[in-house]
This record gives structure tokens, sequence and C-alpha cells, in this order.
């Protein structure tokens, strides 16, 4: 057995496993007054948002992957809100911008999270907005506490949101000095919008389903709408280009734009079907990099071996290097999905996995798709320093302070409905907050390329190739396991290792989670500045040293982090109305309840 840190849960009432323990607990909460795990989703959704505002907020995104057990399906929730219409490739060009900024307002998409969890709350909850949203008012008024990483992050950037961010110092710092770990903070701002939102809402109807369509609407057009569309047309604010910049943000944009159901993919591995967000997002990436492996022999490798990590490694370069050659908004782009999913396809591709690391950017060939994306560039893409480099601009790899992140959160109900959900954006340290609001803009259109060529090009009312890609499995055609962790363009590589030791090496979710983990950073990063670095390969310094050595030899750029530093994983299962749930213990916040 593998060391764990703590057992694997069991139950057969309902679980909750996320991030955050407030967050596990007020999902749980829920089930335990009568919701199912939508309802409790939506709530620890909420919930997440206030306690970790430096990974997520109310104006980010959310994917999410669910399978109600009345309707027998999976489907997915496309919470990725599009550019504005003003975010042409032109625009950007004029204001002298090569890779778009990942902080301040000219990044700003329609933030989607808030109606995508109100779409599922309304067509598969059975609990009223208010009941859903009365546990994170409580904690936004009577105080939410700090952990050691938000802490962190909010000291480092106090200073630069002290003198160009007044309106997110006034939430987050005192005297020019953020809060200590172990503190509280109240966000009463936050708390008020959410109750004026109810009562908005609860005035249009008494109904549960008219309250949150009516919920919805004020988002989009109501005071929220315009307070958003106010501030991003109002004062400049500084940014990663060093400048003052407004928003492109505008009313139509937030007016025109719903979350909206999708058809996840999915493919057949060793007895499971994975199944995963669209190329909207990077979700395919895990199911190439699975298919690669489907026929590697994991089960007769050491699980944290070099031959396990070598081989594992190079199926993720092929496939992140395809993430960047096709993948983009489908609305916008042929991505040819049939194509690479192909046996033809993966048996040619799995020809490259030779036996030492390769150092070059291989995205397939596919005639007439695809771009040639110049790697070299990016090996040498480093940002100018101008006081804001790194600041608040994506998902760390490993830890960066001024870095925003993600969260992660899955639940079960003792029906076996299932919710994968991987809110973020809209992080404190993204943008300034709106001061009517208590909360700020995302800035996901950092994700987009001014490449022309490339499919994930920036255009107009198009959605940003997201790094968000929640997780989930059947077996035998049924519901079987919710997964998903935070870490960027980390999240599916994360995943993938976890998935194949549950599979292979019969680990428990727990041990999975445990299970000392590595990362790949030979593909551009999708964040500012979109930097590349060739053959690196992060590992936890739990491996053996001599695993460590042996990958060197092989050609592996080899950087050793703390001992508990790769992923923030968490998952959750049900078979046969037997639930188990486990979480991740690195940072010291993320749990999973279960009973």
């Amino acid at each position: 057995m593998m060391f764990t840190t703590r057992p694997e849960l069991v139950g057969t009432f309902g679980a909750a496993a996320s991030t955050h323990w407030l967050a596990s607990q007020v999902s749980m909460s829920i089930l335990e007054r009568g919701g199912n795990a939508f309802d409790g989703a939506v709530a620890g959704g909420f919930m997440l948002q206030l306690c970790e505002p430096h990974m997520n907020g109310p104006a980010g995104d959310v994917p999410l992957i669910i399978y109600s057990t009345e309707e027998k399906r999976a489907r997915v929730i496309c919470g990725q809100g599009p550019t504005p219409a003003a975010a042409t490739r032109e625009k950007y060009q004029a204001l002298g911008i090569e890779v778009i900024p990942g902080t301040g307002l000219l990044a700003a998409c329609v933030p989607g999270a808030f109606d995508a969890w109100m779409l599922m709350l309304r067509d598969y909850g059975k609990m009223s907005l208010r009941e859903v949203l009365d546990p994170t008012i409580e904690y936004a008024e009577t105080g939410c506490p700090i952990t050691a990483s938000p802490a962190g992050i909010i000291g480092a950037a106090a200073e630069m949101i002290d003198k160009h961010w007044p309106s997110t110092a006034a939430i987050y710092l005192k005297d020019g000095k953020g809060p200590k770990a172990g503190d509280f903070y109240t966000n009463p701002q936050l708390a008020k919008t959410w109750r004026r939102v109810i009562e908005e809402a609860e005035a249009v109807s008494s109904g549960r389903i008219e309250q949150i369509d009516a919920a919805r609407d004020i988002w989009a057009e109501g005071f929220i709408a315009e307070a958003i569309v106010e501030f991003s047309q109002g004062e400049p604010h500084y940014d990663q280009t060093g400048k003052k910049n407004n928003g492109l943000l505008v009313a139509s944009d937030m007016k025109n734009w719903r979350a909206s159901y999708d058809e996840p993919v999915s493919m057949d591995y060793h007895g499971h079907t994975i199944l995963k967000c669209g190329p909207w997002s990077q979700g395919p990436v895990q199911l190439q990099a699975l298919s690669l492996l489907k026929d590697a022999g994991l089960a007769d490798m050491d699980p944290v071996g070099s031959k396990f990590v070598h081989t594992v490694i190079e199926a993720m370069k092929l496939a992140y290097a395809d993430r960047e050659a096709f993948y983009g908004d489908p609305d916008y782009v042929d991505v040819p999905m049939e194509t690479l999913f192909s046996e033809e396809y993966i048996s040619s591709r799995r020809q490259l996995m030779g036996g030492t690391a390769s150092l070059d950017f291989r995205p397939g060939l596919i005639e007439g798709y695809g771009f040639q994306f110049d790697y070299e560039a990016a090996l040498d893409r480093v940002p100018e320093d101008n006081g804001l480099v790194g600041f608040g601009g994506g998902e760390p790899t490993t830890a960066k302070l001024h870095k925003g992140d993600t969260c992660h959160l899955d639940v079960i109900d003792k029906w076996g409905n299932m919710v994968s959900a991987t809110p973020s954006g809209g992080w404190l340290q993204s943008s300034p907050a709106i001061p009517e609001l208590g909360f700020c803009l995302g800035t996901r259109t950092q994700m987009m390329w001014m490449n022309e060529a490339s499919p994930s090009v920036i255009a107009p009312k198009k959605r940003p190739r997201t790094t968000l890609t929640p997780s989930m499995a059947l077996k035998d055609g049924k519901p079987y396991l919710a997964y998903g962790t935070p870490g960027g363009d980390q999240q599916d590589q994360w995943q993938l290792i976890m998935i194949l030791r549950h599979i292979h090496h019969g680990m428990n979710l727990q041990e999975a989670i445990d299970c000392p983990s590595f990362h790949s950073e030979h593909f551009p990063s999708s964040f500012y500045p979109r930097h590349a670095q060739r053959g690196r390969l992060v590992m936890e310094g739990r491996f053996d040293a001599k695993v460590i050595e042996e990958l060197r030899e092989l050609g592996h750029d080899i950087v050793v982090g703390d001992d508990w530093s790769e992923g923030r994983l968490s998952g959750a299962s049900w078979c046969d109305g037997v639930i188990k749930a486990a979480a991740n213990p690195r940072g010291m916040q993320g749990y999973a309840v279960c009973r």
C-alpha cells in the first residue's frame, strides 16, 4: 500500500471534495438539508469564490461536467464567456500589444461563472437561490479565515494593489498591509450584492425557477451588468503592459451571452469511459494522452519509477503540442477531433515516443488543419520588468506568489448524481475590484494568441481556449468518478497521472492523490507571457534520487520542487450506492467530507 496522509472516505449518503474545507462542508450541508448534488455544488461553488478569492471570483469562469441519474446521461455546461465584440486583433495591435496582458481590464471576457451555476441550479437543482447563497452571504458578513496561500499572495502584491488598485485595497488591505494566515476577512459589499440579487429576484416571482431566471437577467442586464460595464469603460487601470487601459466590455456583450449545454467528448480506456469538455478547453489532451498510453504496459511499471514518468511525459508532450496546433472554439474553428482520435493518427504519434526525452515541439500533421507554432519565440519570450511582471497573470505551474490559480469541486449525492466543476478567473490579483460589487473581472483573454494563423487567435465573441478542465469517468456505462485539480496547463497532466495510477496500479483515490507527482513545461504556457522551457520536467522532492538521475540521463531537464508541491487534486466516486471521496493535502486546505 502506498503512503497516504488521510484515509479514503467511504459512505452511502453523499460526498463533497474540494480545494477548501469550507466549500466541501457547505456542499455537504446542502445535501444534509435535502438538496441534491447540483444544489450542493452551486452552494460550494459560491463559497469557493469567497474563501479562495485569489483562485476564483464571481466574475470568473467555470466549466462543469454533470451526470443526472434521472436522465441517465452526462452533460457539459460551458461557463466560459466569450471575448467582447470589440476584441479584435487590430484593436490590440493598435495598442502595441504582441502578447495579451494577464492583468487589468483589457483581458476581460464576458463573465461566465454566475450564469453557468444558475443554469445548473435551475434545470437540475431543487433548492432556491436564497438557500444556496445564504452560506456565502453569512461568511462574507461575519468573516472567512485566511490561509497561508492567499495571505502570501496578498502580502506580496500589497504594495502594487495599494498604489494602483485602491478598490481592491479597500477589501483586502488594512493600512497598506495584507492579512496574516489565520486572520479573518469580510467582504460586506459582496454580501450586499448577493442580498440585492436575491431580493430583486424574489420580487419578480415566488417560483424557484422564475427567481433563478430573474437572477440571470439581473446579472446580464440589471445592476450587476451596469456596474461591470461602467467600471470597464470608466477610469483606466494599470495592467501588465505597464500602462493604464480601459476594458472592452459593453452592455450588449453582457446581455447577449448565456451559459450553454454541450456534449462531452469521450474515450474508452481499460474499462472506463473518460469524459471531458470539448476543444474550447484543453480537456481533449487528457484523452489524446490516454490514447497514446493505452497499450504502453503501464501496469507493469513502477508508478513512481523513471520508466513510468518518462513514458507519461512523452505522451503529454505530443498531446499538448496538438493542443497548440488544433484546439480552439469550435464555433469559429474546425477542429479535426475525429482524426485526432483515430487509430491511424494515434498510431503514427505513438511511434514518436522514444526511449529518450524529446526536445522538439512536435504537433501532428493533418492536411488542411493546424498551424506552425513558433516554438523558438516561446522559448525566448521574457516579459519586460515593469513592476507588474507576474502579477495576477494566470495559473501557476509551481508556486509563484503573484499568480492566480483555480479551484476544484466534486459532489455526489446518494442517488449517484455527480458534478465535477473547475471554477477559476476573477482572482483578486487579476484586475481591480468593482467597488459597487465587491469583486473583480477575470482575464481569460490572455489565453488567446495574436498570430492570426492560430486556432486560438483573438477574435470578437470567441471563447478563449481555457485550461479549465473538469473530468468524469463512467464504468460499465454508469457514473463512477468525478475528479479534477487547479493548475493551469498542469490540470490535465496531474489528472492523467492520478487516473493512470488508480486504474493500473490499484491505488484508491487518496493514494493516487498523495502519490508523488510531476509535470512538463516543455510546451508554451497558456498564460502571459506564454513562455516555454525546452525539455523541462518538474518533479516533487519525494521521488527517489536514483529515479531523478535516471530521468536526467534520458535527457530530461529536471527541476526538483518541494516534497509536496505538485497538484491540488480531489475526487469522489460512486459504485452501486457506495460513495468514496478524497482530497489533496498539499497546501493544507483541501478536504473531502463523506458519510
